[in-house]
């Protein structure tokens, strides 16, 4: 069974199984054997450590800024193990390459993964099993993090960066116009209509056409799953009530001229940004740096605080964003590419450089904690709390459950937003269009599939 990360961590499993079958095979296999580890040390096709006491060199593919800075500190402080870093380019881009490289024979021993891309590799047999290698490093991590890259109860990855779901909002503008911070989705969608009608020139937001993983994770804070998985059958409710609820909320909002559904960090929404007529961006954590790198001159008139909910007395968010490290198949090496995995992700050192060097949020508690003791990012010096807003944040969230094909859900998505957006159609139904998509390439790809609601 390959349990999607729902915060909660699954029954142990109890049987193992050597990766050697291929293609289709291995997709049933791997989506329908309850609580199976693929390629466990001790029979993976991955091969084994070297314990001679000889140096190993690991190859590790990694787009985030300032990986080559944390091997190169790495490799001072290990001198068994030589780290060679890769930029192999991030995204789709970097799954797609990872995947034709493990089948040609060429992969890296390690490689920095999208969690939304997670579920895919495994199915396809990208990555190793490691669970006995990071088992010792679990409690260094919140559960909703450790819970992302584990599937039925076996762990495939360590997180490194986490997005925990946030507000970003223009304050001066807020406080112009008396406007508290919002609590609630209703708060937010309030709080446009007053600042409208008192300056029509002024947007809320804009929540792009290609937006489907925030409206996932904005569904996912409703209380719906696009995919879960029971025994072996996926279930796709990607157009299920809360979320055909969240995109009509949104599209009233968008009818009203309260929001945009263009496309964000062009020139022209950069240009909003900076004068000043863009309020607020619903993001997550690591927005303020993306927001000073096109708008520094607005530093100091933003601030952070927890996303909207659409229960007053729920504080649940989601993730929007975030990446692991995962050992892969044909690593020969797996104990010491664990290792350095664990060194980068889960120590303290390693968790300090995410913060620092990468400007990342870490997924580890250590680099959380060491976080509540910088300054602020440089786009909100003046919130002085604002890692410890973002840690008390990180406590209440519940992990989106991704599915093996969230590329077609992206493309199907995608299209019928823009359809919808133009023609003036329930954006609603945009997830029923989506759903057909995701669940007719499941079953072409051979998996069980049931439909939610």
């Amino acid at each position: 069974m390959l349990v999607a990360a729902t915060g909660r961590e699954p029954a142990a499993s109890q049987g193992r199984v050597m990766h050697t079958r291929k293609t289709r095979t291995i997709l049933a296999a791997l989506a329908a054997a309850a609580a199976t580890a693929l390629l466990v040390s001790s029979c993976s096709g991955g091969g084994t450590s070297t314990s001679s006491g000889e140096k190993v060199t690991l190859q590790y593919w990694a787009w985030a800024p300032g990986s080559a800075k944390e091997v190169a500190e790495f490799n001072r402080t290990h001198p068994n193990i030589k780290v060679v870093h890769t930029d192999a380019g991030g995204g789709e881009q970097s799954s797609a390459k990872l995947l034709a490289a493990i089948r040609a024979g060429n992969a890296p021993d390690l490689a920095l993964v999208e969690n939304t891309s997670l579920p895919r590799m495994i199915v396809a047999g990208a990555p190793l099993d490691i669970t006995d290698y990071v088992s010792d490093v679990r409690t260094d991590y919140s559960p909703g993090s450790w819970a992302q890259t584990t599937f039925g109860g076996r762990t495939y990855g360590l997180p490194q960066d986490i997005g925990p779901m946030a507000l970003l909002y223009r304050k001066d503008i807020f406080d112009k116009y008396g406007i508290k911070t919002p609590v609630t989705w209703a708060d937010y969608r309030k709080a446009a209509a007053t600042i409208k009608a008192r300056n029509p020139k002024l947007t809320m937001a804009s929540l792009s056409t290609d937006g489907w993983g925030w409206y996932a994770a904005v569904a996912a804070q409703a209380g719906d799953d696009w995919w879960s998985i029971h025994g072996d059958t996926w279930t796709v409710d990607i157009d299920g009530p809360n979320s055909r609820k969240v995109m009509t909320f949104f599209q009233q909002m968008y009818q009203d001229k309260l929001i945009a559904a263009d496309p964000i960090l062009t020139p022209t929404y950069n240009q909003e940004l900076n004068n000043g007529t863009m309020l607020s961006w619903p993001s997550a954590a690591w927005a303020p740096g993306v927001i000073y790198g096109v708008a520094p001159k607005t530093a100091g008139k933003w601030a952070l605080a927890p996303l909207p909910r659409w229960n007053p007395d729920d504080p649940t968010v989601s993730f929007q964003g975030g990446s692991s490290v995962v050992v892969t198949a044909k690593s020969k090496h797996p104990k010491e590419a664990a290792e350095f995995a664990k060194w980068l992700d889960a120590g303290d050192q390693g968790a300090r450089m995410i913060l620092n060097v990468q400007n990342g949020y870490p997924a580890a508690l250590s680099g959380q904690k060491a976080a509540t003791l910088q300054k602020p990012p440089a786009l909100m010096p003046q919130q002085t709390d604002y890692y410890k807003v973002v840690a008390e944040i990180a406590k209440h969230t519940r992990p989106v459950t991704w599915g093996p094909n969230t590329d077609v859900a992206a493309s199907a998505f995608t299209d019928a937003m823009n359809a919808a957006v133009h023609n003036g159609t329930p954006w609603a139904d945009v997830l029923t269009v989506t759903q057909k998509a995701v669940v007719a390439d499941l079953k072409k790809q051979g998996f069980k599939v049931s439909e939610g609601s």
